[in-house]
């Protein structure tokens, strides 16, 4: 737990120096074995990237560092609640623990719009604010059957 406070206080440390640089309140460090493996800090903002969160972005400099996509074994301290996208990627990274200081209302009272994803997530597509449209008939589903019979796969 002593180390949970630890590497969080890292995470804040990260999200407030890149307030000072431009930079979105947002940071984030992936450990292994109590060691810091990566950490990153939004940068939105600056890379004219809207994915480039922080947890994005150290989950992405994670998998490079070790060389794998599976960070089952490893740990995310976030200066703030992950947003849905972010989630989302730590779900398909494998993480199973995450150690985070503020919640997403306190990112919405910041102004961050974060409820509008939490939202729509739960709806119908024909019911959210994006267009929606699916076509099909292209011979879509040939590719999943081709991943299907795909010998060499790895799964994620």
């Amino acid at each position: 737990m002593c180390e949970d406070r630890i590497f969080l206080k890292r995470a804040i440390d990260i999200a407030r120096a890149g307030i000072v640089k431009g930079n979105g309140p947002f940071g984030a460090v992936i450990v292994k074995d109590n060691k810091i493996i990566a950490e990153a800090q939004n940068s939105v903002i600056l890379s004219h990237d809207p994915t480039a969160h922080a947890e994005i972005s150290v989950i992405r400099k994670t998998a490079a560092i070790l060389e794998t996509h599976d960070l089952s074994d490893c740990v995310l301290y976030s200066s703030c609640e992950p947003c849905p996208m972010c989630l989302g990627a730590i779900y398909w990274s494998g993480i199973k623990k995450i150690v985070y200081a503020s919640c997403r209302s306190d990112a919405e009272n910041a102004g961050f719009r974060d409820s509008i994803i939490y939202d729509e997530m739960n709806l119908d597509p024909a019911d959210r604010r994006l267009e929606f449209i699916r076509l099909t008939g292209m011979g879509e589903e040939k590719v999943f059957e081709r991943w299907k019979e795909y010998e060499s796969k790895i799964s994620y």
